[in-house]
């Protein structure tokens, strides 16, 4: 009996320990796949590339894994004329999953008109998708997705998780990818969302000054503050734009201004944050009490809280407390990266909500969707969890110059040029603090005529609504070609 016990201890032992290998990542594999999509009315064939990547230490020992998904037109026979995207989201700790399956790839997930979630999950085709005009490869960084270290005891993780260590490591995958891939001569285009506008405003420069790799563009969609100082008054002051479009979303501005166009009063608030807010946030308690009541009053106008409210808050209402506020008297909150999306919390009173109707909305319809694609489509099966949010704390944030070092890029390459997306109920990362990081990496103004900004009537995923898929995804087309320079057309000023 004693041994018939031992003996199922290890078959047991055995089969736990085949289950543990199964779910490791493996340190290279590729699977390639055909396909045709429709994109714009036009039939496009082209290919997936799915598989891993190994980072390498110093010593040319693999230490992590890299998930990425390659789609390369097919019809096209010369790449030297093609271009290449390298797409990223950002977190940190995000997977690539975002844009890959709700933006610029060859295929989205379902969800309504407007960004909501539908029943039963699942993906359909992309008809705004830019594979008819470039390449595309999205990156899963180190535990996001399904990249892992591959032994975290021996590989510490701050090789990994810091502002540019992050950067380092996969600047060089970046350019392995390339050379495997035989992209050298190809246009280059680098696109990070939200904290991957950090990581690809730093890996532009760091490609181009340690690899010697140039590019064409780089798209920021909606951009973090990129390292670029703005605390105290002026991020507070910043903020004012956004609180007036998303209280005109909600129709809790005054009738005169709901019935004007948003642009409209867009263009206003703007005008009115560096004007007048800022300069009113500066003075501080030097503001005299009736100079303090009129700014106040018009802060309120065109933001839908109260006067009162605001004189509490010394005229610098945090972002926590509008989301809560501006629908308190409905019992219901808004949502920090997308304000259009309304929740309701425990109880009305505080001074935040409790939890992001956004984004707990846009969870529970990507992960069923790139679990079933990834094995339907790609081919791609394993056993590890897909991690759209992975551990990647502590992550260390000292020493940021990100949009600094954009700028310097910019600079030194005169084919480099720059597109900012933003969605105007995005209070996450907000529209009008995107436009103050152009100006401040184009702080001489000698590189206007290489920076655009775009804005769209949607959140932080702006192209989760399906009229903003087409014209952002028609944008960045747009800033392609318009970025591609002539044949012998030397880089120079």
């Amino acid at each position: 009996m004693r041994k018939i016990y031992l003996s199922a201890l290890f078959l047991l032992g055995i089969t736990v320990a085949m289950a543990q290998e199964d779910r490791k990542i493996p340190v290279e594999t590729q699977i390639e796949k055909t396909h045709e999509t429709t994109i714009k009315g036009k039939k496009v064939p082209y290919k997936s590339i799915t598989g891993t990547q190994p980072v390498w230490d110093e010593n040319g020992d693999p230490i992590a894994s890299l998930f990425y998904t390659y789609y390369e037109r097919t019809d096209v026979s010369n790449k030297e004329t093609r271009p290449l995207v390298i797409s990223f989201n950002g977190g940190p700790g995000s997977a690539s999953i975002w844009m890959h399956l709700a933006y610029t790839g060859p295929v989205i997930l379902n969800i309504d008109d407007e960004g909501y979630p539908v029943q039963p999950y699942g993906y359909k085709s992309n008809p705004n998708s830019i594979l008819d005009v470039a390449d595309i490869v999205y990156v899963d960084p180190v535990n996001t997705g399904y990249s892992r270290i591959l032994d975290p005891e021996k590989t510490p993780r701050s090789t990994f998780f810091g502002i540019n260590s992050d950067i380092k490591y996969l600047a060089d995958w970046v350019n392995t990818f390339v050379t495997r891939a035989g992209r050298w001569a190809s246009p280059k285009y680098l696109i990070g969302e939200s904290y991957g506008t950090t990581r690809v405003a730093g890996l532009v420069a760091q490609l181009q000054n340690a690899h010697w790799m140039y590019f064409n563009g780089v798209i920021l969609v909606s951009p973090t503050d990129l390292g670029i100082d703005r605390d105290g008054p002026v991020k507070m002051a910043n903020y004012w734009p956004y609180y007036a479009a998303t209280a005109w979303y909600h129709g809790q501005l005054p009738a005169d201004l709901q019935s004007q166009d948003l642009d409209d009063i867009i263009s206003v608030v703007e005008k009115m944050a560096v004007d007048e807010i800022l300069p009113a946030m500066t003075k501080g308690g030097s503001l005299s009490d009736a100079e303090k009541d009129a700014i106040a009053a018009k802060m309120a106008r065109y933001s839908g809280i109260s006067k009162d409210a605001i004189l509490a808050h010394n005229l610098m209402v945090p972002t926590s407390f509008f989301w809560k506020e501006l629908l308190r008297d409905e019992g219901m909150t808004v949502g920090r990266l997308d304000s259009r999306y309304k929740g309701f919390d425990s109880m009305d009173a505080g001074d935040r909500y409790d939890f992001d109707p956004a984004l707990t909305s846009w969870n529970h319809a990507f992960a069923p969707a790139f679990n079933m694609y990834a094995r339907e489509v790609l081919g791609f099966e394993t056993d590890l969890t897909y991690n759209l949010f992975g551990p990647v704390h502590p992550w260390d944030r000292s020493n940021e110059r990100t949009g600094y070092d954009l700028g310097t890029a910019m600079r030194q390459n005169p084919y480099l040029n720059l597109m900012v997306q933003s969605g105007y109920f995005d209070g996450g990362t907000d529209f009008f603090n995107a436009k103050y990081s152009t100006w401040q990496i184009d702080s001489n103004g000698k590189l206007k005529d290489r920076i655009s900004f775009k804005g769209y009537r949607s959140g932080h995923m702006m192209y989760l609504r399906a009229e903003d898929l087409a014209t952002s995804n028609e944008d960045i087309r747009q800033f392609i070609q318009n970025s591609m320079v002539q044949p012998d057309q030397p880089a120079k000023y």
